[in-house]
């Protein structure tokens, strides 16, 4: 509700001692008769003040100084009291005084606001609303931003309030020269940073976003599965290391589950269960998203368990399969990928995609279902997955030209009659 009245005044407050003709300034809020008064710092001989103007008298500079001095006093309280009343906020005495203060101006820095999101999502982590991986995301994000604030201002951090657009443009200017980081890893930081900012707006600490007319574009990668000839050669490849075949047969198993690398790794003999066909089924729930995930065992994938029940790493830790770090798959799998002559990063996700699209989709499983086994909360996400290859175009079309074959016979017959 906005204020009724608001007055501003200045006096001179009387002193304890008697005969000092120098007395503090004060300035007096008053907002729906609540005053409310404070110093201002400034101290002024009671001979030369008129109280019925509330100004030093006198043309001297030190009497001009003090009148411009409480001018801007009036005038920071004005523009105040309209940014309140833009932003619908109360109107008080306490308000005022805290502003002219300086009580309401935040002091929070951005490095420690981005430390304190952090240490909060760590302790989400431990109770498992959190990745540990998502965590670790924003642990390097946090470090770009303090290294550009380093490299940009020369300082070790600087205080929510300096954020604007030029701040997010040259961070975006850092990230792809400075840290040579490709468009879309730029603009995936640039996002861990938004939700700082963005939780700072929501906390009141400031109350612009700078992101406001920052436009990006996330650059569209070729995400190609493997098709089934390529997936065909790593499954019969036999590698002269048990190092290089441990690995191909994780990949592999992803490739005939769709399970993401940390759900691999974390899968365990006891999410092996009895499905409703009396089947086995892996039964849990992904790792990222906490969703569920039901996936009826292909051949394949049962005989890769079957192969490494007895595995010491499996036995000991009652896990499915022997899995690496995912730095460690992925570096072997670049090894897989130039032996077996297969175009294109082979990674961990690219398992993934492969059963989304080569293994699911392109038998005539329906969207929806591959949807439900690969955890997506929409089909929206599957669809990414979906990447037409020639194999389901040729498919495709020959249904279609034996549709108009057939028509055309049709048609021929019917004229010949």
């Amino acid at each position: 509700m906005l204020e009724k009245s608001l007055g501003v005044s200045f006096f001179l407050k009387t002193p304890w001692k008697k005969g000092d003709s120098f007395r503090f300034v004060y300035l007096r809020v008053t907002v729906d008769g609540i005053p409310k008064e404070i110093s201002t710092k400034r101290k002024w001989d009671n001979h030369r003040w008129n109280q019925n103007v509330e100004r030093a008298i006198g043309n001297k500079e030190d009497a001009r100084s003090l009148n411009q001095y409480l001018d801007s006093i009036i005038l920071r309280i004005s523009n105040f009291r309209t940014e309140l009343i833009t932003n619908g906020k109360s109107i008080t005495t306490k308000a005022i005084i805290d502003f002219i203060q300086g009580n309401t101006i935040a002091k929070t820095t951005v490095l420690q606001e981005f430390q304190k999101h952090n240490d909060e999502m760590l302790a989400l982590v431990e109770v498992g609303d959190y990745a540990k991986g998502t965590h670790d995301r924003y642990v390097t994000a946090r470090s770009h931003v303090k290294d550009f604030i380093f490299d940009h201002y020369k300082c070790e951090d600087i205080e929510f309030r300096e954020l604007n657009y030029s701040f997010i443009i040259n961070y975006e200017f850092y990230l792809k020269t400075i840290r040579k980081c490709s468009n879309n890893t730029t603009l995936k930081y640039i996002a861990n940073f938004k939700k700082i900012v963005f939780r700072a707006i929501a906390k009141e600490i400031i109350t612009k976003d700078p992101f406001k007319l920052f436009k990006s574009q996330k650059t569209k990668l070729d995400k190609k599965p493997l098709t089934s000839k390529e997936l065909s050669t790593i499954e019969n490849k036999v590698f002269s290391t048990d190092r290089l075949n441990t690995i191909r047969d994780i990949f592999v198993f992803q490739c005939y589950t769709g399970l993401a690398y940390i759900d691999v790794k974390q899968l365990r003999k006891t999410d092996i269960k009895d499905g409703i066909d009396g089947s086995m089924w892996i039964i849990s729930k992904r790792q990222k998203t906490k969703s569920r995930t039901d996936i009826p065992l292909l051949e394949k994938a049962v005989s890769l368990i079957n192969m490494y029940s007895r595995h010491p790493l499996c036995v000991e830790t009652n896990l499915v399969l022997p899995v690496k770090s995912n730095q460690k798959m992925n570096e072997y799998l670049k090894e897989i990928a130039a032996i077996c002559e297969i175009e294109g990063d082979l990674n961990t996700h690219r398992a993934r995609r492969t059963f989304g699209s080569t293994v699911t989709l392109k038998n005539g499983v329906p969207i929806h279902v591959v949807k439900e086994m690969m955890g997506h909360h929409s089909v929206t996400q599957t669809e990414d997955y979906a990447i037409t290859t020639q194999e389901m175009i040729n498919r495709e079309m020959q249904i279609l030209k034996e549709k108009f074959k057939t028509e055309k016979n049709i048609k021929d017959y019917k004229d010949n009659e």
